[in-house]
């Protein structure tokens, strides 16, 4: 199934870097006490008043630069140039505090550790669904897991499409987590919803393991499922592909859009 293959029982680890969103808050970080440095103490000398606008794109300017020479996403670029005038446009406003601590405190419980992770939020689609529920075991009840289950809509309708069998979700996000909960109670499903990092299962639980992560998260995935899936064990990858490694299904779920990757152990 894959090129290289994990130490029985060996436990994959994770790589000790740091997260792009927590590089950019540094390098943002550093950028204003350089801008502090030049503003107060370096341009004064050459009889110069840095005003705002000044500021604004000297911090715009040494975050980009900085940014560059730590190689960071092209799109981290552009947001690290243009953070600075933004934060400035938005205070300009006048907004009462309590409305950027509300929308902080809401983006936190959607999207909690995206910036370790670097999995946003991708909501799969019924077409989707249909094609994954095609591919469970005919022969068995199927024992599936969602790797980042959002809102629960795909472990929900295995389960309802198939109702001998055992379905899972697993997410790290304590709102999507909760909200599958509690649609799972209201609707009646068997499906069950667990709160937490994919790291802590062992795949080897499982017949069909689904994951819409991110291009950032398929090396540990791969790794993962090498040391710990079974024989006849099938992982599918909506959208992102396992980099070097050929993929043994491709479908495209609905007739076209995103495919649908596949690797039997």
């Amino acid at each position: 199934m894959y090129g290289r293959r994990s130490q029985p029982g060996a436990s994959p680890r994770r790589p000790l870097s740091i997260p792009p969103a927590v590089q950019a808050l540094l390098i943002q970080c550093l950028a204003l006490l350089m801008t502090l440095v030049l503003a107060f103490l370096v341009l004064p000398l050459w009889q110069v008043q840095a005003n705002v606008a000044m500021a604004v794109l000297l911090q715009g300017g040494i975050a980009g630069a900085l940014t560059r020479w730590r190689r960071l996403a092209p799109w981290w670029l552009l947001i690290q140039c243009l953070f600075p005038a933004a934060l400035v446009l938005v205070l300009s406003f006048g907004l009462p505090s309590w409305i950027f601590l509300s929308a902080f405190g809401l983006l936190l419980i959607l999207y909690w550790s995206t910036f370790r992770t670097q999995v946003p939020y991708y909501p799969s689609s019924p077409a989707v669904w249909h094609e994954v529920e095609r591919l469970l075991p005919a022969d068995r009840p199927p024992r599936f897991i969602d790797i980042g289950s959002g809102f629960g809509g795909l472990t929900m309708h295995l389960a309802r499409c198939r109702p001998d069998g055992d379905y899972a979700g697993i997410e790290l996000a304590p709102l999507p987590w909760l909200a599958s909960l509690v649609r799972a109670r209201l609707n009646g499903s068997r499906a069950r919803f667990l709160r937490g990092d994919y790291a802590d299962l062992d795949f080897g639980d499982y017949d069909v393991i689904f994951a819409y992560l991110s291009p950032a998260a398929m090396p540990a995935l791969v790794a993962k499922a090498q040391a710990e899936m079974k024989p006849g064990c099938l992982l599918l990858s909506h959208e992102f592909a396992i980099p070097g490694v050929e993929p043994q299904l491709v479908l495209h779920p609905g007739g076209g859009g995103d495919a649908l990757f596949g690797w039997y152990r």
